[in-house]
């Protein structure tokens, strides 16, 4: 599915391109309507008393998009199970097929009627999880990267 927005002058860096943090904002804000979507929206939130943490994310740039620029972000959902939904992003400039950059999250469904702990999801919210557009972990092509600096094949020593 997809959400769609603009990158705003005040998420412009002194680059003159969209700042890193306003990517994860703006995957935070296809995540609320992925939220939404699933019926977990205010009123849905509110009512049941549940919302998605997000326990963990991997943003990938793959280039920068300037002010103005009109952005998508098309989510897939990698797997999920009775209490967390492994979620796939791809953020494109406009109507491009070239994704600029990727995000991947682990989300968890929380009960929030007093201290926040886990909770299964209600049926209709897992039915409508599973309903969603799926992607196999191979076709999620920046999802599960690891970050670190190759090892030397000589030494493991400090850099100079």
């Amino acid at each position: 599915m997809t959400y769609r927005d603009t990158v705003k002058p005040e998420w412009v860096d002194y680059n003159g391109h969209l700042r890193d943090a306003f990517y994860m904002l703006i995957y935070s804000l296809a995540t609320d309507a992925f939220m939404d979507r699933i019926g977990l929206d205010d009123a849905g939130r509110r009512a049941r008393q549940r919302t998605l943490y997000t326990l963990e994310a991997h943003v990938t740039y793959l280039r920068e998009i300037k002010e103005g620029a009109p952005v998508r972000v098309e989510w897939r959902v990698i797997a999920h199970d009775k209490k967390r939904v492994h979620l796939y992003m791809e953020m494109f400039e406009g109507d491009t097929t070239e994704a600029v950059c990727a995000c991947e999250q682990m989300l968890m469904h929380i009960d929030s009627s007093g201290a926040p702990k886990s909770a299964s999801f209600d049926d209709d919210i897992a039915a409508r999880i599973a309903a969603e557009p799926a992607v196999a972990p191979k076709d999620a092509r920046y999802a599960g990267r690891v970050i670190g600096l190759p090892a030397r094949a000589s030494s493991a020593a400090a850099p100079a």
